[in-house]
């Protein structure tokens, strides 16, 4: 094809050429080919004049070598130019989605009455106003599909192997044969039984209890001449069922049959996940009814049984009466989830075998001074920052992207980039996301909506001093005695870093600091917490006051010795 376009514009050229000479023109016609030979670039004159037609290897290499460079010096720009056309795209998405917020305040005309508008502002969000669930992945999904991200998880299997390896060869050099026991798994996962049993009596008690309460008071909220003491009735049952039924039964089942740590665990924190849905269920709902019986509305809006199940079980602690859902189940995913769940166990068995147990059973039989104490906490970084990043993956990432499967719930965001974080207010949000969402819901905003956006500092002050009782509570009935290191930490380090690092501090020297005060802090949340734990068995008392479990036995028993 390239040959006869050449030949007709050869000639084409040689007719132009007899023309101009037949009217006497003097101008000198060129050769056809000379034209398209200088029309060609040089590099492919030089290529077809090198060694009579035949390919010049090296000119090749050289040319690929030359590209090459090229696109090396063209991608940090081209990169760049992306990165900042993505940070605008998300910058102004986060605006509009703020603009759209704070236009739910100015829904009413102008031409509306200071009363009416007075009583839009001082009225409830609906619930449609709260959370907008909407399908996506979970983070780390995503950066697995990276071959650097998904080999940093490769390297913590191999940390695994190593301390399996480590484990194996001490103890078949100092028993001379190999030792498979996990006696310690066995122990903290004691009694299971009554773990299942007071799991099932919490689960039928939450379907039972506050739906029906709520089916009830529904019911006959619209013709009831006495609607407050309707509400008032219906509500103290409900606050009775949530503080009895399911706040002191469980602790009560915990403490008098002396359930290992891990079963405990498991209790207490089934009994906090279920008060906490429980809260949403009623708070989502009731201003709906609220709402029909102004509008003069005919029909009563109850969520049906399987509604109410779904949110029992989904990983989410904002009720909805429908959530986004996947097509399909993906059961090698689930697979796959719980497998990393139980290799996640094993993992922070050998890290408490290989790590902590040899380290605070000999320190605790040591005579209490600073400098033990300090290299104590300096010893306890590298298991703590372990632990804290198997109980992220083990539980944030893998049990619940392994329900939400089962469930094909679609909306997987559980988390955030919580370790890009510059900021303490920022990893708050970003840590967990599904109890900051309930936090920020059901704590933050009706704080402000009983008391005035006046007193944002006293409605986080208050979000804090909630989150950091419960951790309290939730670690001492598991641990069996009370040691408040973690609210300690959480109530004064944790707030003073949450104003200081605040969202302002964009540079990466602010996260290596938040980076840095959280190694710290694992490291004194394990050191204190594993003292303590090993001097209770140390220096037992036989017939403890109840003074006798506030006080750290940790101190006295340094003591003595």
């Amino acid at each position: 094809m390239m040959r006869t376009q050449i030949k007709l514009k050869a000639t084409m050229a040689g007719e132009d050429c007899v023309r101009k000479r037949q009217s006497g023109s003097t101008t000198t016609c060129k050769k056809p080919e000379n034209e398209e030979t200088q029309r060609r670039p040089e590099s492919e004159r030089s290529f077809q004049n090198s060694s009579n037609g035949r390919v010049d290897v090296d000119h090749v290499i050289t040319r690929k070598m030359q590209l090459i460079a090229e696109a090396e010096q063209l991608k940090p720009a081209f990169m760049k130019e992306v990165d900042s056309h993505f940070t605008e795209f998300v910058n102004s998405l986060v605006a509009k989605s703020a603009l759209l917020d704070s236009s739910s305040a100015s829904l009413f005309p102008a031409s509306c009455s200071e009363k009416e508008q007075h009583k839009a502002r001082t009225m409830r969000a609906p619930p449609e106003h709260g959370k907008i669930f909407t399908a996506r992945r979970s983070l780390l999904d995503e950066l697995f599909e990276v071959s650097h991200i998904r080999t940093i998880y490769h390297m913590f299997i191999a940390l695994l192997i190593v301390f399996i390896l480590s484990t194996l060869l001490v103890d078949f050099i100092d028993e001379g044969r190999l030792v498979l026991g996990f006696d310690l798994l066995v122990f903290v996962f004691g009694k299971f039984p009554v773990v299942f049993c007071t799991w099932l009596c919490m689960f039928c008690a939450t379907v039972i209890v506050p739906y029906n309460l709520y089916v009830w008071w529904a019911q006959g909220y619209c013709s009831s001449s006495h609607r407050v003491i309707r509400s008032l009735f219906y509500g103290t049952l409900f606050m009775l069922f949530q503080i009895a039924g399911l706040g002191f039964g469980p602790t009560y089942i915990a403490l008098s049959y002396a359930l290992p740590p891990a079963s405990r665990f498991i209790v207490i924190l089934e009994q906090v996940r279920l008060v906490m849905k429980a809260h949403s269920f009623i708070r989502e709902n009731v201003p709906r009814v609220l709402s029909s019986v102004k509008d003069k509305s005919g029909t009563v809006p109850i969520p049906r049984i399987s509604q109410y199940l779904y949110f029992l079980f989904a990983p989410t602690l904002i009720y909805r009466d429908n959530y986004p859902r996947n097509p399909m189940i993906r059961w090698g995913y689930v697979a796959t989830k719980f497998a990393q769940v139980l290799g996640s166990l094993f993992y922070a068995y050998y890290i408490f075998v290989r790590l902590c147990i040899p380290q605070f059973h000999n320190s605790s039989q040591e005579t209490f001074n600073l400098r033990g104490l300090v290299l104590c906490i300096f010893n306890s970084i590298l298991p703590g920052v372990l632990i804290l990043f198997l109980v992220f993956f083990a539980f944030l990432h893998c049990w619940l992207n392994a329900f939400a499967e089962m469930l094909r719930f679609a909306d997987r965001m559980f988390y955030k980039d919580w370790w890009n974080s510059t900021s303490y207010a920022n990893y708050y949000r970003t840590w967990n996301v599904v109890v900051h969402d309930w936090l920020y819901y059901y704590a933050y905003r009706d704080f402000l909506w009983f008391f005035g956006k006046k007193f944002k500092a006293a409605a986080m002050l208050s979000v804090f001093a909630v989150s950091a009782a419960v951790h309290e509570y939730v670690l001492s009935i598991c641990f069996g005695y009370f040691y408040p290191v973690l609210f300690c930490l959480f109530m004064c380090f944790g707030m003073v870093f949450n104003f200081i690092l605040n969202d302002r501090r964009k540079g990466p020297i602010w996260n290596v600091i938040m980076w840095t005060s959280l190694f710290l802090g694992q490291g004194v949340i394990i050191c204190l917490y594993s003292q303590e734990w090993y001097a209770r068995q140390y220096c037992p008392m036989e017939n403890p006051t109840f003074l006798d479990y506030l006080k750290p036995r940790s101190w006295s028993c340094h003591m003595k010795m």
